[in-house]
């Protein structure tokens, strides 16, 4: 299958820095399809060649186990192509669907690698140039819009211009092989679904922890926020795919469907609500990995002053037979003590417990990064000479012990899917407005007051509210347990 690959924003530094690393290693792995071209179009004048050293140069910063040798990266460098383009221009749209013509390759995908803003332009334009015929596809970058009327706005123009099945609204967190095992987890194996349900599960925690800051970013990052950045989308995600009932088939609709079901059942926030169950808060300096850091008001770029914040924490249900009464608690910050992402099932402690001590109840852990794999913990007797007592023990499945050939990472994954023409792990429009639909309570709550806006220690777990929070059920976060 021959294929044309078109980066809008080819030099930005999503392209450069994640884009196309990942599609080396589907190259180094065999997976990308051959007669392929991959084309980058921006603003500055360059030959085919300058982009080539200008990618070649910056796979300097790339893992060193990922970093292609001089002939792996001429060989791969040979599908790379420049074309300089004015997105507002027509004439330049139509140069481009001359490049594209002249092949005629079987699938064309157009990667939105813009700024969201810049969305409804570009296709457009695309639209009014014949770029969206059947064998197009369009896949758009996330953030997709700022709050539900923008996302609805992007939206509209999308769908005035491509079709559902040809709009890909990629969310890199379902690319990560862990997520996906989300799936096999629970579908594919008998042992969980029985116990999946309120009966057996106390609550549900969700966290993403960075242990970075805002770096160079901060102009961006004070636009946006932690409740934009993470909980809208990757949080959100995760949620469907840990809460969803059992699709009928694989099939990409009949998956979203059930995702879409679940964040119909949220329960939606009201401004009481928002008081009792959301926690913001933003970092103060503090120490993370033993050295010193910045607060975030003193990070570049960032305004005086700003409430931006760099931390969320909230408590939501999902209101159905399934999950009644189930809490899900989700979290995300910046400069926490540790790059953490993973989901914490904490299930009910037996019944009537008949040995002494404590009662600990059994937990499942999926790390998504940094590490990727899942911990079963249970409890066990040490043995003779130990009495009636318990001790903690875990059952461990490294993905990247069992699986030790070379894994395909998120990007790679998805790029491969939208070349492929695979919407399981992309996000539908309904989904993704719905989510919109969702949090834009929080949005109004703190537009119209920022007094609630807590401050936390870099190299910490957040604002301690945010443990006050979970206590108040008589719970507490996997790392306090």
């Amino acid at each position: 299958m021959s294929f044309d690959l078109v980066f809008f924003g080819g030099t930005g530094d999503l392209t450069w820095r994640k884009l196309m690393p990942a599609l080396f290693q589907a190259f180094r792995h065999g997976k990308l399809p051959a007669g392929g071209r991959i084309l980058a179009v921006a603003r500055d004048e360059r030959s085919d060649a300058d982009y080539r050293q200008f990618i070649r140069e910056r796979f300097v910063d790339v893992d060193s186990s990922k970093r292609p040798s001089d002939d792996e990266f001429d060989r791969f460098a040979s599908m790379l192509h420049y074309r300089r383009m004015d997105l507002s221009q027509p004439t330049d749209y139509a140069g481009l669907k001359s490049w594209l013509d002249e092949r005629g390759a079987d699938t064309v995908v157009l990667y939105l690698a813009t700024s969201p803003h810049l969305f409804p332009v570009i296709c457009e334009q695309l639209g009014s140039a014949g770029l969206n015929g059947p064998k197009v596809r369009v896949v758009l970058e996330k953030p997709l819009g700022h709050d539900l009327s923008s996302a609805q706005e992007i939206n509209r123009v999308v769908r005035s211009v491509f079709s559902e099945q040809q709009a890909f609204r990629i969310d890199h967190y379902l690319g990560k092989p862990s997520v996906q095992n989300l799936m096999a987890l629970r579908f594919g194996n008998a042992l969980f679904e029985p116990l999946w349900n309120r009966q057996s599960i106390a609550n549900i925690q969700i966290t993403l922890a960075e242990s970075l800051g805002v770096g160079t970013r901060g102009d961006f990052y004070d636009r946006t926020g932690a409740l934009r950045d993470m909980i809208q989308n990757h949080a959100l995600q995760l949620l469907t795919m840990i809460a969803m009932e059992p699709p009928s088939t694989n099939d990409a609709d009949a998956i979203r469907d059930e995702k879409l079901k679940v964040l119909k059942s949220l329960r939606p926030f009201t401004p009481a609500s928002v008081a009792r169950d959301v926690l913001r808060g933003q970092y103060k300096a503090g120490t993370v990995e033993g050295k010193a850091v910045p607060g975030y008001l003193d990070e570049v770029k960032v305004p005086a002053g700003s409430t931006c914040e760099t931390f969320v924490a909230l408590r939501t249900e999902v209101q159905n037979w399934r999950w009644a009464g189930v809490p899900f608690y989700l979290r995300t910050g910046k400069r926490l003590a540790a790059r953490d992402a993973q989901i914490v099932v904490n299930f009910r402690e037996v019944p009537h417990p008949i040995f002494p001590g404590t009662p600990r109840a059994n937990k499942l852990v999926i790390k998504l990064q940094p590490e990727d794999g899942l911990e079963l913990h249970l409890l066990a007797a040490k043995g003779a000479g130990q009495g009636d007592a318990l001790s903690p023990v875990s059952l461990d499945l490294d993905f990247d012990k069992a699986f030790p050939t070379d894994r395909v990472g998120a990007y790679e994954r998805l790029l491969l899917d939208a070349i492929a023409g695979r919407l399981n792990l992309f996000v539908r429009s309904d989904e993704q407005e719905q989510a919109w639909r969702w949090v834009e309570p929080i949005l109004d709550s703190w537009a119209q007051d920022a007094s609630d806006l807590k401050t936390y220690a870099a190299g910490s777990w957040g604002p301690p509210a945010a443990s006050a929070m979970v206590a108040r059920d008589g719970f507490a976060w996997a790392e306090e347990q």
